[in-house]
């Protein structure tokens, strides 16, 4: 059953110094997220009988997946992507749904029981003045101490928007991809998506299947093609054998991969990249899983066009090699930024680019019991890498009550 209030630690406190347990380690863990990787985490931390509170800022589980885009299903298989302690139906096909996985993370809070609290947003984390737990400063005045915290925030947190310059002035329509739902609004308009990565190819075949007049994708970076799935066999089956291979190993085979499956689009603007596949997920850009992408641009369906540096008075969009273009519409599918440094910048746990420095099981120095989840972006599948990443978090935990 899921709790929609919080329990003992609920009430506003007096100042942090005055906080006191008898046994620190009958404090709760506080799980910051009801994503798939908080979820997750509470549960293996049940499972080990540890108790685990979790703190969600919207008023339901599984936020960030209801606000996808209708057509959006997983790029993982339905078995790969269960988390653990319930499977997904198998009525959801290979590749989920986005309504039949937020109908998973609704039951699966159910069949566990997780102790959830929604409508609660945690804004800071802190150290205990007694230094055997964390602080939690949340909405309400609420000060909420536990012995261990996991920040499950998620990847795609907040909407990042580049500072285009004159984009306040622009006339048409501009709307990140976060808030793109389908593309009966865009027919018969002419719709520019910035950004291919796997929501921007998407959004931009979504529009053709809805009657869009024009569609023209705006890349910066030529991005890396596959296809989902290849005689049956998963990409994400590939990306779980290789990931363990040297990095360079890994590039060559998906070279030779890339041009027995995916054709050359050089004509059509999409050259294959000059970086390997692995050097570049590596450094965060996952390849691109086509859903319809590639057909599109080979037929002329979407234009390839150069990335976009700005724009200027009466509608106009100025591209990076020096074209002008006047689109109705603009979809920015340039991503999300995690956010996290009003709640644990102070730490010193984030790199120069605002990501946990540690991350799964792995802890930093000078912040034990603090663990992070959902912060990466593995070829192998993210749902399954966070189920992982659950079981060790919650065994480091027992072990640091040990």
């Amino acid at each position: 059953m899921i709790t929609l209030a919080l329990m003992e630690d609920s009430a506003p406190r007096p100042a942090p110094q005055a906080i006191t347990a008898a046994n620190p380690a009958d404090r709760p863990v506080y799980v910051i997220g009801g994503g798939p990787g908080g979820l997750a985490t509470a549960y293996a931390l049940r499972a080990l009988g540890i108790r685990a509170v979790v703190v969600e800022r919207a008023d339901a589980v599984g936020a960030s997946w209801r606000r996808h885009y209708d057509r959006l299903h997983l790029h993982t298989t339905r078995r790969l992507s269960a988390l653990p302690g319930l499977k997904m139906p198998r009525r959801f096909g290979r590749w989920a749904a986005r309504d039949d996985v937020v109908r998973y993370l609704e039951k699966y809070a159910e069949v566990h029981e997780l102790e959830i609290v929604t409508g609660v947003e945690v804004s800071r984390v802190e150290r205990t003045a007694d230094g055997a737990g964390w602080l939690l400063r949340a909405t309400g005045g609420r000060e909420l101490v536990g012995s261990a915290v996991v920040v499950a925030t998620g990847y795609n947190h907040t909407p990042y928007l580049p500072d285009w310059p004159g984009r306040e002035e622009f006339t048409g329509e501009l709307t990140h991809a976060g808030a793109y739902r389908d593309g009966a609004p865009y027919a018969g308009r002419d719709v520019l998506v910035v950004g291919v990565g796997n929501t921007g190819a998407e959004i931009a075949v979504d529009l053709v299947e809805h009657g869009a007049g024009r569609v023209r994708l705006a890349v910066r970076t030529v991005p890396h093609l596959v296809r989902r799935s290849t005689a049956g066999w998963a990409a994400q089956y590939s990306g779980i054998l290789v990931r363990r291979l040297p990095v360079a190993l890994v590039d060559r085979i998906c070279r030779v991969m890339a041009r027995a499956s995916i054709p050359d689009l050089s004509a059509h603007g999409l050259p294959r990249p000059d970086t390997g596949l692995y050097t570049r997920a590596r450094q965060g850009a996952i390849p691109v899983q086509d859903v319809g992408l590639i057909e599109a641009v080979r037929k002329g369906r979407v234009e390839v066009v150069a990335a976009v540096e700005g724009f200027e008075d009466g509608g106009k969009v100025v591209l990076a090699d020096g074209t002008r273009i006047s689109p109705d519409a603009v979809v920015a599918a340039t991503g999300y930024v995690r956010a996290l440094e009003p709640l644990v910048g102070h730490l010193g746990v984030l790199d120069e680019r605002g990501r946990p420095v540690a991350h799964g099981a792995r802890t930093c120095e000078e912040a034990p019991g603090l663990y992070f989840t959902g912060f990466t972006t593995p070829i192998s599948g993210t749902l399954r890498e966070l189920s992982i990443d659950a079981e060790k978090i919650a065994k480091a935990v027992r072990r640091a009550r040990r």
